[in-house]
């Protein structure tokens, strides 16, 4: 799967807006038009005095863009007393003896259990409401899509690390993420043409990949992956420069994204493959905040 990456560079599809020309959808079609990044976030939140990127949230928690993410990169590996770790299930005597029988102790059936661990903490990241709210996103199927594109990312490019055991194990993920994509496209109203549409939101899936891939090179740009979280993400319109009004918050996430990739090269194999990991919290944006 992994290999595929690499020759989908060739074919990156800008956005998911000429999807809507595929099909005709019910009301509760699967990509509702978005505003504007300046009207979706103004109708969210308006600007303190002098300061823009000073903004107020639902939660009231004062969010200042400019400084957030800049603290210095470290492991994401849970601690061993954190209440979320979770834990491969034994069991002894005749239930083991019958588990063993029906292969739940096999490596295949091991990584499956584990990949469906990790895809749980990739889903807590983009099904809650606070990445939302810092980076001033509207949550519709599009917004949600792209962040869950841009976080398996983040955990199969760890992956790729660990070699051909890593290759292997974000098969699986991969294999659950597309069911999860295929469950949210039906939930979203589509029954008709359901594979045409998987198809292209797998294409969307590999150019997006291959363009964070490229603008993280060292050849790159330094402004090139602040260009492809802003088309990838933010952008309407499939412009290639943000707006002003968004300007803060696409290098706020550049920002995150470059550090959760440092981040997660510190964080040790085990942590990674068992899916005791969280990404560096939002809650809390004080530069020396307590991740977990």
């Amino acid at each position: 799967m992994l290999s595929r990456w690499s020759r989908a560079a060739a074919s990156q599809v800008s956005n998911l807006r000429s999807l809507t020309n595929a099909t005709k959808l019910r009301k509760d079609h699967l990509f509702i038009p978005r505003l504007t990044y300046a009207k979706a976030s103004a109708a969210v939140v308006s600007p303190a005095p002098n300061d823009s990127t000073h903004n107020t949230f639902p939660s009231n928690s004062p969010v200042k863009l400019d400084k957030m993410f800049w603290s210095k990169p470290c492991s994401l590996a849970l601690a061993l007393d954190s209440p979320i770790r979770v834990y491969e299930p034994e069991f002894q005597g005749i239930r083991r003896f019958m588990l063993k029988l029906m292969l739940f102790y096999s490596k295949q059936s091991k990584s499956i259990r584990r990949a469906n661990v990790v895809y749980r903490r990739i889903i807590s990241r983009v099904n809650k409401p606070t990445i939302y709210e810092v980076f001033n996103l509207e949550k519709t199927f599009k917004m949600t899509f792209s962040l869950l594109v841009l976080h398996m990312w983040l955990v199969l490019r760890r992956l790729k690390q660990e070699g051909q055991e890593g290759v292997e194990f974000g098969q699986y993920l991969y294999e659950i993420y597309n069911h999860d994509v295929e469950l949210r496209v039906s939930k979203a109203g589509v029954n008709l043409l359901l594979t045409k549409w998987m198809k292209e939101l797998e294409k969307i899936f590999y150019g997006n990949i291959v363009a964070y891939d490229a603008a993280l090179l060292p050849e790159a740009k330094s402004d090139e992956l602040v260009k492809v979280i802003w088309r990838n993400v933010f952008s309407d319109d499939g412009s290639s420069e943000p707006d002003a009004t968004a300007l803060h918050a696409v290098q706020a996430m550049a920002r995150y994204v470059r550090r959760e990739v440092h981040c997660f090269s510190l964080t040790d194999k085990e942590a990674i493959l068992s899916g005791n990991f969280t990404f560096t919290s939002l809650e809390n944006t004080t530069p020396d905040a307590t991740r977990r």
